[in-house]
């Protein structure tokens, strides 16, 4: 049967992209090879790991009750609280005793062939710098907190961390179909914006864009504006989604194993054939194949969203 993945592919080197494929041009630093590894992790100095500090210490005051218990549980097997920002050696040992991955520092947003491959090789790229203070609130590109602290507890749950490694597989089969739009939306509403829930009524955050800052952690678990619809791929990968901006939708798991089943084990060349190169659905969309959880009044988008001032209601 046909997968998420390609398992053709040898992934213990990078492969080449083939010419046909379409890809985001990104200009490659020249202190970094093809693996866009840094040579080792940035030396953080003490207002850096003051603002890791500040930062996780005001995320662990939101978070009890909205995040995840696999996100709660990873923070303290991992230990992230114990002062600054982690020393990526040593946390990649802790994490690689619980599911063998490894966290490995990028220069920046890196192309979406290294990621993929290096995703295969259960190996998290994560950002080798910081955010300022006046940055605190907000940053466009990732940084080390929004990928450490974000996205790497959730790696030390075995099935989550398996489906991470799988969606690094899968995306050489999307670049081949030039569906890197549809697949960039599956990630964007599950390992970023995805929401779980764990007991009927009892809804909480998985996806490190939501735990990883302040105002949304409360407005996607609790808000009256957002949709919120039980997790159906091939209808997400048809879904738009805001990059800059609280999200219109979210859509909700019932279990990790759920979510694996729902992509590892679909037949992906037969969807990638059915989609277009564009998304179908807008990102407020409520649809006649959707179990809703809850149907937004999406006030805050309709009111302007974030550059409106409106309130995430």
């Amino acid at each position: 049967m046909a997968t998420l993945a390609e398992p053709e592919h040898d992934f213990s080197k990078l492969p080449d992209l083939p010419d046909d494929v379409f890809t985001a041009p990104l200009k490659k630093p020249e202190h970094v090879g093809d693996d866009w590894l840094e040579p080792k992790q940035t030396v953080y100095d003490s207002e850096d790991d003051a603002i890791w500090d500040d930062l996780f210490k005001r995320q662990m005051e939101m978070l009890p009750g909205r995040a995840a218990t696999a996100f709660m549980e990873g923070t303290e097997k991992l230990d992230l609280g114990r002062g600054g920002v982690p020393e990526f050696g040593k946390l990649s040992e802790e994490l690689g005793k619980l599911t063998g991955w490894s966290v490995v520092p990028v220069p920046m947003l890196i192309p979406d062939h290294v990621f993929f491959w290096h995703l295969a090789n259960r190996r998290f790229p994560a950002g080798n710098f910081i955010r300022t203070r006046e940055t605190f609130d907000y940053i466009q590109e990732p940084d080390v907190f929004h990928d450490v602290f974000g996205h790497v507890p959730m790696l030390t749950d075995p099935v989550y961390a398996d489906y991470m490694q799988e969606y690094g597989k899968a995306g050489w089969k999307a670049m081949r179909y030039n569906r890197l739009k549809a697949l960039g939306s599956l990630y964007w509403y599950t390992v970023e914006f995805g929401l779980i829930e764990e007991k009927p009524g009892d809804i909480r955050a998985y996806g490190a864009g939501i735990l990883s800052g302040p105002t949304e952690v409360v407005y996607s678990v609790e808000a009256e504006s957002p949709n919120r619809i039980m997790l159906n791929v091939d209808r997400v990968m048809r879904t738009d989604y805001v990059i800059s901006d609280l999200q219109p939708t979210y859509f909700v798991i019932s279990s990790f194993e759920d979510l694996y089943r729902q992509t590892v084990e679909r037949d992906f060349d037969k969807l990638y054939k059915s989609l277009g190169a564009g998304f179908t659905y807008a990102n407020t969309a409520v649809i006649d194949v959707d179990y809703v959880v809850n149907r937004g009044t999406l006030e805050y988008t309709l009111r302007g969203g974030r550059g409106s001032g409106a309130k995430p209601v």
